[in-house]
């Protein structure tokens, strides 16, 4: 046997060893004597635990839920009011709003601003869906969106300093929702559910069913159900609107809805989120934003009152260093008569260093 097939084979064996040494000890992975972390990626991620959609971080930091709720639909109009602008197809634009509210359940409306993330939102689901689309556009979109109100167009933005600076926002932001996510960004949307539910209750040549079940869909993305529940029960309880609305009969013994897998009680609660949305005030998002303003500067100037409360405390805790005029230390009335053998001077360090380099040099 010659040696490079000697060295062939041992190099086999040792990738054969460290192939054994791996193994899972429940969670994580373990390679020889270290233990490193998983990570699971499942479409039940995207549901988001119900203990942080009790309580969100906006919530914590003093935003009312109503204004919190009116911020979400508004950001989320915008984003496919963008999306309709930039000729986006309508996945592309139920991610950017599924990822819009994801994020907001990660951060808060107070620390982040909503028109910079809808930006990020737009410009990356362009990206997942594969209609991507230059983040020059989705500016200028967002401008136009923005100051273009009353039929008036605007020029796009000049390449300036402002320009470049919101471009840098745009992709800082973006990174951000990539990182608070954990870069789970898919998204299993109800599009093409909802068309073959209606094909198997033989209901998909029913026009203004069929239509109304789409619009409550496209309505539901205003709001955090894709959050709580899957794509599935959503598109049974768009559905069931729109059967309800309509007054079309479907089957009931046993119910439709129990073939899809959904249970009525999370069908009527999908409804009532949906119906709440045509209740709400119509607030404008500038309007919205001075709220958020006014929530950030009651954060700061408690922040900045407690970081004074601190520092007064440090002051009378800590003892003055400040010594007096008259004030001289007293020298030791004798050294210590017994030398301590453990203790080396730094001195004698020094000097040693010294001869051991003139050794080196030549010069002892």
């Amino acid at each position: 046997m010659s040696s490079e097939l000697r060295s062939r084979n041992a190099i086999l064996k040792k990738y054969a060893m460290a192939a054994g040494d791996l193994r899972i000890p429940g969670e994580g992975v373990l390679i020889g004597d270290k233990l490193y972390s998983g990570v699971t990626l499942t479409l039940d991620n995207c549901r988001v635990p119900a203990e942080r959609l009790q309580s969100s971080p906006s919530a914590d930091h003093g935003l009312t839920s109503i204004a919190e709720e009116q911020l979400r639909m508004r950001g989320c109009e915008l984003i496919q009011a963008a999306g309709i602008l930039l000729k986006l197809p309508q996945v592309a634009m139920a991610t950017g709003q599924i990822l819009f509210q994801r994020f907001f359940y990660c951060k808060s409306f107070v620390r982040h601003c909503a028109e910079m993330v809808a930006m990020a939102c737009v410009h990356l689901s362009s990206k997942i869906e594969e209609e991507p689309r230059r983040i020059r556009d989705v500016i200028n979109v967002f401008h136009h969106l923005k100051k273009g109100r009353g039929g008036r167009t605007r020029p796009p933005l000049p390449l300036d300093a402002a320009y470049v600076n919101t471009k840098a926002q745009v992709i800082k932001t973006e990174r951000r929702v990539l990182k608070e996510l954990g870069f789970c960004v898919h998204v299993k949307h109800p599009h093409k559910v909802i068309v073959m539910y209606l094909q198997v209750l033989e209901c998909e040549k029913n026009t203004p069913l069929v239509q109304m079940a789409w619009n409550y869909m496209n309505d539901s993305l205003r709001t955090d159900v894709f959050l709580r529940y899957s794509a599935e029960t959503v598109a049974c309880a768009c559905i069931y609107l729109s059967a309800r609305a309509l007054q079309i009969p479907l089957p009931e013994q046993p119910a439709w809805f129990l073939l899809f897998g959904s249970a009525e009680e999370d069908l009527k609660e999908i409804c009532r989120r949906i119906l709440r949305l045509y209740a709400l005030p119509s607030v404008s998002l500038a309007a919205l934003l001075l709220q958020v303003d006014k929530c950030r500067q009651a954060m700061d100037a408690v922040a900045a009152k407690a970081k004074a409360a601190g520092t007064v405390l440090l002051s009378i805790g800590t003892p003055t260093l400040d010594s007096p005029a008259n004030f001289s230390p007293a020298s030791k009335a004798v050294s210590p008569a017994v030398p301590n053998p453990g203790h080396e001077s730094p001195v004698s360090k020094v000097a040693l260093k010294n001869a051991c380099r003139k050794l080196a040099n030549g010069d002892g």
